[in-house]
C-alpha cells in the first residue's frame, strides 16, 4: 500500500545566508500538491512551522523549531506516512532527523545531498551560521549546545555525501576522524553520479533499518538552479540528479525526505522551483508510470 505523503514546512531562513528561504514551504507546498495529484499520490498538508515574529535569537529559536519540527515528523511516522519537509534553511535537519531517529527500531541511514558539508560546530565555524552545522550535530559532534535536543542520532558508518564542492578544513577533517563517507563533486565527474549514488545509497542501507534523504538545492549547477541561498559552481545537472532520484523513489525503506536552501526572492523565473518539485516527485514516485 502506498504511504500518504505528509508535507512538513520548516518555514525558517534564521540559520543560513538568506533569510528569504523562510518562504520556500509557502511556494513549493502547492506546487507539490498539484504535481502528487497529477501522479495519484495521497497528499496531507502538515504543519509549518514558523519562527516567532522579528525573532532575533537564532540559536534560541532554532533550537525551538527544531524541536517541534522532530515532533511533528516523529507523529507522521507514527502514523503511517510518509514526512517531505520543506525547509527552509538546512539548519531544519537537526529536527527532521532527530524526529525520525526517535521512531525508528534499528539504526538510520542518511544520503545528504550538497555542495557543503555542513559539518562545522559553533566553536568551528567560520560564519557562525547554524545551516552549516547540522550533521555535525547530528554525528553527536556537539562541543557548544546548539538545539537544545540530544545529540548524535547517526552512526557515521550510516552517513554519505554527495557532491560536495565547498568546505572547510575543521569539517573535512571531523568527517574523515568520524569515518563518514563523503563522495566530492570530483569524483562524481570522474566515476558518474548513477554509479556514486549507488554506492551511497549501499551504505546508508546497509544494517540500517530505514534511510532518510536530505537534499540541498544547492548541490544543483547554480546556472540551472540560481535561486539558492549558497550557490556553488560546478554542480551536479538537475535532469541528471532527477534521473538518479527516480530509480531510488517509492523504496518501502525510504524513511523521510527533505528539501532545503530553496530561496524565493532569488527565483524570479521559477526555474529553481521547478527542479526543486522535479526532484520531490523523482523521490516521492519513482519510476511508477503516470495514470
Amino acid at each position: 500500500m502506498q504511504r500518504q505523503v505528509e508535507v512538513i514546512g520548516a518555514a525558517w531562513g534564521l540559520g543560513g545566508a538568506e533569510p528569504g528561504c523562510a518562504q520556500a514551504p509557502e511556494v513549493l507546498a502547492p506546487l507539490l500538491a498539484a504535481r502528487m495529484q497529477e501522479r495519484g499520490i495521497p497528499v496531507l498538508q502538515g504543519p509549518v512551522l514558523h519562527p516567532l515574529a522579528n525573532e532575533r535569537r537564532k540559536q534560541f529559536a532554532v533550537s525551538k523549531l527544531c524541536a517541534s519540527l522532530g515532533t511533528a515528523v516523529a507523529d507522521s511516522l507514527r502514523l503511517g506516512r510518509l514526512p517531505c519537509i520543506l525547509g527552509g534553511d538546512h539548519s531544519c535537519a537537526g529536527g527532521t532527523w532527530s524526529g525520525v531517529a526517535r521512531t525508528v527500531r534499528g539504526e538510520l541511514g542518511l544520503l545528504w545531498i550538497d555542495a557543503h558539508m555542513d559539518s562545522h560546530t559553533p566553536r568551528t565555524s567560520h560564519t557562525g551560521r547554524l545551516h552549516g552545522m547540522p550533521l555535525a550535530w547530528l554525528l553527536g559532534e556537539d562541543d557548544d549546545p546548539l538545539y537544545g535536543l540530544a545529540s548524535g542520532v547517526l552512526d557515521p558508518g550510516n552517513v554519505c555525501l554527495v557532491g560536495v564542492r565547498s568546505f572547510e578544513t575543521e569539517e573535512a577533517d571531523r568527517l574523515e576522524r568520524l569515518g563518514v563517507r563523503v563522495f566530492m563533486m570530483e569524483e562524481v565527474h570522474r566515476r558518474g553520479l548513477r554509479t556514486v549514488l549507488d554506492e551511497a545509497l549501499a551504505i546508508a542501507a546497509s544494517g540500517t533499518a530505514c534511510y532518510g534523504i536530505s537534499i540541498d538545492l544547492d548541490a544543483v549547477a547554480p546556472e540551472e538552479a540560481p535561486g539558492v541561498g549558497t550557490p556553488v559552481a560546478g554542480g551536479i545537472p538537475a535532469a541528471e540528479l532527477v534521473d538518479a532520484m527516480r530509480s531510488m523513489g517509492r523504496a518501502p525503506e525510504l524513511a523521510a525526505v527533505e528539501l532545503v536552501e530553496y530561496c524565493p526572492p532569488l527565483d524570479a523565473q521559477g526555474r529553481s522551483a521547478r527542479i526543486a518539485i522535479d526532484l520531490l516527485e523523482a523521490v516521492l514516485c519513482g519510476s511508477a508510470p503516470r495514470p
